[in-house]
């Protein structure tokens, strides 16, 4: 990833230098980062533009037969287990996280650039959420619901934050030099924590199966564009003269 942010950069800075002779060596720097932000917000505004289309029948159908056969499964101890999984994907649970992380990064990775850089990811995703639900108005699904819910339904924030945040520490953890097995272990156990997640909203009968997929779709966006932007600072820090 990293070196194809460097070739990226690379490019730019030699297409400016060629066509514009400007000699302040940071602005490619400037405009990846427009650049990438814009293709954000632009994902932002094409995933709108797909959640209002996808408004049919047709998804009606899928949402209902999703939602049918999982809440089938509903019997207390699966319920109790879903509402653990579901409060995981909530404030306490990211909490509880990030402690657990504050202390592997002070005793063993020494350095809080991570911790920091999850909080942001996390928060990106958060407020970005909020700003979609407000946007998309979509109201949660008529049927029992085993938690307690106020926020509108689409995207899930709980799809969309697990996927943000446990997504970023799958990259993290995939940098980290550290026995390939326990690592690969991990990275699994983060990926299976974010897909029981999701699933455990439609269990509980808060969020419609689209809700989620969506949810994960812009939590996924958050990580990619928050990675790009976290090596270009880096290879910024690292060599302002690229």
């Amino acid at each position: 990833m990293k070196k194809a942010v460097y070739s990226i950069i690379k490019f730019i800075r030699t297409f400016l230098s060629e066509k514009f002779h400007n000699e302040d060596s940071r602005l490619p720097y400037f405009i990846t980062v427009f650049i990438s932000l814009a293709i954000v917000v632009g994902g932002i505004n094409l995933f709108i533009e797909l959640t209002e289309t996808l408004k049919t029948e047709t998804l009606a159908r899928y949402d209902t037969a999703i939602t049918d056969y999982i809440i089938s499964f509903r019997n207390p101890s699966l319920t109790t287990f879903f509402k653990f999984v579901t409060d995981i994907g909530d404030v306490t649970g990211y909490l509880i996280v990030l402690v657990l992380f504050v202390i592997i990064s002070w005793r063993i990775i020494k350095s809080w650039k991570y911790v920091l850089q999850s909080v942001i990811v996390l928060l990106l995703a958060t407020l970005s959420n909020m700003a979609l639900k407000r946007f998309v108005d979509r109201a949660r699904p008529g049927i029992e619901h085993l938690v307690t819910v106020e926020s509108l339904s689409y995207p899930s924030g709980h799809a969309m934050g697990a996927m943000a945040f446990f997504g970023f520490l799958i990259y993290l953890i995939s940098k980290l030099r550290i026995h390939k097995g326990l690592r690969y272990f991990i990275m699994f156990l983060f990926a299976l924590l974010i897909i029981i997640i999701g699933i455990s909203r439609i269990y509980l009968g808060v969020h419609y199966p689209s809700d989620v997929v969506g949810g994960f779709i812009a939590g996924f966006i958050w990580v990619v564009f928050c990675v790009l932007i976290f090596d270009v600072i880096q290879i910024f820090r690292r060599d302002p003269e690229v």
